[in-house]
């Protein structure tokens, strides 16, 4: 079992970066693969990335490709969102989630573990 703890979010204005942190528990983080997703009020969750568990395969949403980059460090149970170029589409509670067994990492039905999430506010 893996507990994640989001952080990192914020205000920021349009055009400006952000990086999210999601730490988690345990001594096998390194076997999950890790998403991010994100839930904006009114609207469903959605898929934002995923890494595979050597960091050496990423998936990017077509909204993000380009301005989000995906990493994780597994020494420090840690995986992160650098989030670039930000526009006001981008607001949202973005939640961290990790999955052991081989997911459709863009279903975020297929994650067992989840985040508390860390909200993310994008001004024009």
């Amino acid at each position: 079992q893996v507990q994640l703890v989001e952080s990192g979010g914020g205000l920021v204005q349009a055009g400006g970066s952000r990086r999210l942190s999601c730490a988690a528990s345990g001594r096998t983080f390194s076997m999950y693969v890790m998403g991010w997703f994100r839930q904006a009020p009114g609207k469903e969750r959605e898929f934002v990335a995923a890494i595979s568990w050597s960091g050496g395969d990423v998936s990017y949403s077509d909204s993000v490709k380009g301005r989000f980059t995906i990493s994780r460090d597994n020494a420090k149970n840690t995986v992160y969102l650098q989030m670039n170029s930000l526009k006001p589409e981008d607001t949202a509670v973005y939640y961290c989630a990790a999955e052991r067994q081989k997911p459709e990492v863009r279903l975020w039905w297929e994650y067992d573990y989840w985040g508390q999430g860390t909200q993310v506010t994008v001004s024009s």
